[in-house]
């Protein structure tokens, strides 16, 4: 998914009623130069962190402008941490070294007075120095915006730092290294100053943490500091020679702590509980829920936790997410747009410290429900969490059992937790039924919540038609068969090629149009080639907006090995366009002849996972039951009012979201249920080392899968990508896939 570069941070200031007591923990430096342009943006970001124990110094290098001297009068006495400095005009080094003199604490970041943070980056740059006592400073990605646009991901490299500027210039530093070096060095021009500072620190031997996600956002104008040394000679070649005189001493065996990585393996460190004592909110007035989840990527699940924190009530809940898998959290943007609270722990913390972070974030937060789904992590805590805060409830959500997949996948540890969990939801029937008699979890334990749809939202009345078939070059007069999934074995992407394939026998002028992407998504682009089907399978790729592929498509066609309840069955529904389904997990509770075909499954899911072996029998259902939908035009009219009236009539995410708003309140008021948790906790007390081993365990099975996973070095993954973009690594790879040797892979 793109980058949005449009959803700046700081383009409003939050009221979250955070504290503003206690001794600051971190200092923030600002020069101030007639920056009054830009420095509302910036002033909302510092007052928008959600690591409140900051002090912020700001000092004003003389500025001249009068708007902007009475802008920084007012923004600056709104907070009681901001401590104003004035100084004759002496450039931004001299600027930046007063306010680390005045600042009281041990961590120190600069921020320009144009830049940006996201609400995160105090509370995560924080803690990774906490938890890496050896560090001199901590920094993130970054994003670029204004005059130019793009996003910064290098990792770190002290010997190309000599020659060129890997790093940002806002990071948080520790101050004993900055009196170490000095500070900034001050001259009497502009120069690269911030890459003077690190090749400073790393001619002391200072290393630093790089954190994997976007948190800095750095403003490119036209009229920059780094944009005027550009233009002008003779600036640049004075930078160029100080920072070559810097770089000479540099110690170039330097290395970085790069996340996301792994714990040492081996280490079977014991979960630690937080000792913090300082709360975040003022008063707990709302409802804490905090979402455990794997990450932030296009699916059915996340859509669903999506709904979630787009449509709970605001006014009464308070709603947070930490994530435990590493990966791009593509869908992160859309997640802020609902959530401030928003922790990727693999971005900042190795995986023997996620409980520790985990219990802080309780403590500080005030959380009263848990809300945990597909976490193997977040599972592996459950006995320690209920042991460790006997107030704390604790619930999860499962969309399917996967026999394919450790036995079950969620399910199996779903019932292997079912006497600490207080209550199991699921997306349908069938996988209720699997937790209760494979896994033996009590009836009353599990309940079935389906997630259903936004009616609103997905209304084919408040869609344009014509575009999908604009962009894609589909005639008006050609059907449209939709494929909207993740492109994985579990949704059989290859079957669909063989669908398309007879169902062109029958309807020529046929078109199937697969929207998404994943791991199989370039072989099934050669596949699409090998076979001759550019002009009857389109590969439109992920979509960020999928209403008007359903609002061009005629049904909707699910032939995957394993689904809980398709979230693209809800959708499809919504549009008013029929689905045709295999029966699996909960398909057939919610479509039927009145609203499209649920077809039997032929294949074994726990031993055909991506098999290619596809039975004629199986395609020609598929291939069948399409071409029956679209051979009665009035038929198929009344099926398309009944898929709508069918979701108006149960199966709105309306129904599901105040369901489970009276679950959570419930949970947090209800004096029986936090007896029988405290009840619980005590319990489990009896057997604490037990409790501990458990994410034990599971922080050795994440480093061991880790170091797997990220056997090359940077260098040599950076070598490897190179070659395969080639020319000819792009030939040797579709080489491989037309004589199917990713096969033995």
């Amino acid at each position: 998914m793109e980058f949005d570069y449009t959803k700046e941070p700081g383009r409003k200031l939050l009221q979250r009623g955070l504290t503003h007591g206690g001794m600051p923990l971190v200092s923030i430096i600002t020069p101030y130069y007639n920056a009054g342009k830009y420095f509302e943006q910036t002033f909302n970001c510092v007052m928008d962190q959600t690591f409140p124990w900051f002090e912020w110094i700001i000092v004003d290098d003389g500025s001249t402008d009068e708007g902007s001297v009475e802008l920084l009068k007012r923004l600056a006495a709104a907070d009681e941490r901001i401590v104003l400095k004035r100084q004759a005009n002496g450039g931004q080094s001299a600027a930046r070294n007063a306010g680390i003199k005045a600042s009281t604490t041990e961590i120190v970041v600069p921020l320009d007075a144009d830049d940006l943070i996201a609400p995160t980056f105090l509370e995560e740059t924080y803690f990774a120095l906490t938890k890496h006592p050896e560090a001199a400073w901590a920094y993130t990605d970054s994003v670029g915006f204004g005059s130019l646009e793009y996003v910064w991901r290098q990792p770190f490299s002290a010997s190309r730092m000599k020659d060129e500027n890997l790093l940002v210039c806002t990071a948080a530093i520790r101050k004993q290294w900055l009196e170490k070096v000095g500070g900034y060095a001050v001259a009497d021009h502009y120069y690269d100053e911030d890459w003077h500072l690190w090749l400073q620190l790393l001619s002391q031997g200072a290393a630093p943490v790089h954190l994997s996600g976007l948190r800095f956002w750095y403003r490119r104008s036209a009229s920059g500091m780094q944009q005027s040394v550009q233009r002008d000679r003779t600036l640049w070649e004075a930078s160029k020679k100080k920072i070559e005189e810097a770089g000479k001493n540099v110690d170039t065996s330097v290395s970085a702590k790069e996340f996301p990585c792994g714990s040492a393996p081996g280490g079977y460190f014991a979960p630690k509980r937080s000792d913090w004592d300082r709360k975040v909110f003022k008063s707990h007035d709302k409802i804490h829920v905090m979402m455990l989840l794997p990450w932030m990527e296009m699916g059915g699940a996340d859509l669903f936790n999506l709904d979630v924190c787009r449509k709970i009530d605001k006014s009464r809940f308070e709603v947070s997410i930490l994530t435990t898998v590493p990966g791009e959290q593509s869908w992160r943007q859309r997640f802020e747009e609902y959530v401030t609270d928003i922790f990727d722990l693999p971005s900042f913390l190795e995986p023997k410290d996620f409980p520790e972070f985990i219990s802080y974030f309780i403590q500080s937060r005030d959380v009263d429900v848990l809300f945990l789904s597909n976490s193997y992590d977040g599972y592996y805590l459950v006995p320690w969490l209920r042991k460790e805060f006997p107030d704390l409830a604790i619930i999860d959500y499962v969309h399917m059992e996967e026999w394919y997949w450790r036995n079950g996948g969620y399910a199996r540890t779903a019932g292997a937790m079912g006497e600490v969990l207080e209550k199991t939801y699921v997306c349908n029937e069938r996988t209720r039924r699997v937790l209760i008699r494979d896994f033996d979890r009590k009836p009353e334990s599990v309940e079935t919540l389906y997630i259903g749809v936004d009616q609103e939202l997905y209304d084919a009345s408040k869609v344009e038609s014509g575009l999908v078939r604009k962009e894609l070059g589909i005639g008006e007069d050609r059907p449209i068969v939709l494929f909207p999934c993740r492109i994985h074995p579990q949704k059989r992407p290859f079957l669909m090629l063989e669908i398309a394939k007879e169902v062109r026998k029958q309807i020529p002028n046929i078109a199937f149009v697969v929207v998404g992407d994943g791991p199989q998504f370039e072989e099934l682009k050669l596949a699409v080639q090998r076979d001759g089907l550019e002009e009857t399978v389109y590969l439109a790729g992920r979509q960020k907006e999928m209403r008007p592929y359903y609002k061009d498509s005629a049904m909707t066609l699910i032939c995957s090995l394993k689904e809980g309840l398709a979230l693209t069955a809800y959708e499809s529904l919504s549009m008013g366009k029929p689905v045709v389904t295999s029966d699996v997990g909960g398909q057939a509770e919610l479509i039927d002849d009145t609203v499209g075909r649920v077809l039997p499954l032929l294949q074994s899911e726990a031993e055909e996972l991506d098999s290619r072996a596809f039975t004629a029998e199986e395609v020609r259902q598929y291939a069948d039951a399409i071409a029956e939908l679209l051979e009665d035009p009035a038929a198929y009219e009344r099926m398309c009012a009944a898929c709508r009236r069918k979701i108006e009539e149960g199966f709105s995410s309306q129904i599901m979201i105040r369901k489970l708003e009276k679950i959570f309140e419930d949970l947090a008021r209800d004096p029986a249920a936090m007896e029988k948790r405290r009840a619980a906790s005590a319990e489990l007390g009896r057997y604490s080392r037990v409790c501990n081993e458990l994410p034990t365990l599971m922080a050795e099975i994440d480093a061991y899968e880790f170091m797997y996973k990220n056997a090359y070095a940077p260098d040599m993954k950076n070598e490897l990508m190179r070659i395969a973009n080639s020319k000819w690594g792009r030939r040797a790879i579709k080489l491989a896939f037309k004589l199917k040797l990713n096969k033995l892979f």
